[in-house]
């Protein structure tokens, strides 16, 4: 009998949904599931016509409790140096929108994967951290950089030099989630967001993230200049959503 994957999908009205599939071990970061992971988001790239959003859930109490260190003691290796890093870029710059739906555990590593997707939706149960500290570890997928770009640089280090735990409620007054709703609305609440992303346009999902994206590494006027120049412009789909606006008036 096979084993089953450690990460499931399963498409709705043009949203994938990805999940991490290790409830028993809190969906522990392995190397292995991290390369189920990559497999599933170089696929979901080359899908730009039939999928525009994508979810990015844990199965059962916790999102994850990060990097699996006994995976790692036991000797499971990624396949390159960084390849854990170059997923979490791949999730960043993927073409469609990525929403985070946390519960539980979203510690270290974990937290790294969360602050690579765009949006965050938190359950009241959620608990972020940053516990490279503890280890005498130190970040190399993207901590450091993503989480001061988030939600300040003087927030950021208190997380990364206290390790202190940040409640789901108070992920929001950061500025590291959208959203929190009790647990039993976490689904829902994530699903209906990807619903109000999928009904706009496409074309404009994708061009929003990427000018985003590509205007984070830039000053404020190189950015500005970057807009104006690389901007895609108008869809295919425009002229018949105006026409359809058009018809209700």
């Amino acid at each position: 009998m096979s084993e089953s994957p450690l990460v499931l999908r399963e498409n709705v009205e043009g949203i994938a949904i990805l999940t991490l599939n290790r409830a028993e071990a809190l969906n522990a970061l392995s190397p292995v599931l991290f390369s189920e992971l990559r497999a599933h988001f170089d696929q979901i790239a080359m899908e730009i016509d039939t999928i525009a959003c994508v979810i990015l859930r844990g199965e059962g109490r916790s999102f994850s409790a990060g990097n699996d260190l006994k995976a790692i003691q036991d000797g499971e290796k990624p396949p390159s140096k960084h390849f854990q890093a170059e997923t979490l870029d791949a999730i960043e710059s993927l073409p469609q929108p990525v929403i985070a739906s946390v519960q539980g555990h979203c510690y270290t590593g974990s937290l790294e994967l969360a602050l690579a997707c765009d949006l965050l939706v938190a359950a009241e149960s959620a608990k972020f951290a940053d516990t490279h500290g503890k280890w005498a570890l130190t970040p190399t997928w993207g901590m450091s950089q993503r989480l001061p770009r988030r939600i300040g640089v003087m927030k950021a280090k208190e997380m990364m030099l206290t390790g202190r735990v940040v409640t789901g409620s108070e992920s929001v007054t950061l500025g590291l989630a959208n959203y929190c709703v009790p647990d039993e609305e976490l689904q829902e609440r994530t699903l209906r967001l990807a619903r109000d992303i999928v009904k706009n346009s496409w074309f404009t999902l994708r061009a929003d993230k990427s000018l985003i994206l590509a205007g984070q590494q830039k000053h404020l006027k190189e950015g500005l200049l970057y807009e104006r120049e690389e901007s895609p412009g108008i869809g295919p789909d425009a002229a018949d959503r105006m026409a359809g606006f058009g018809a209700k008036k």
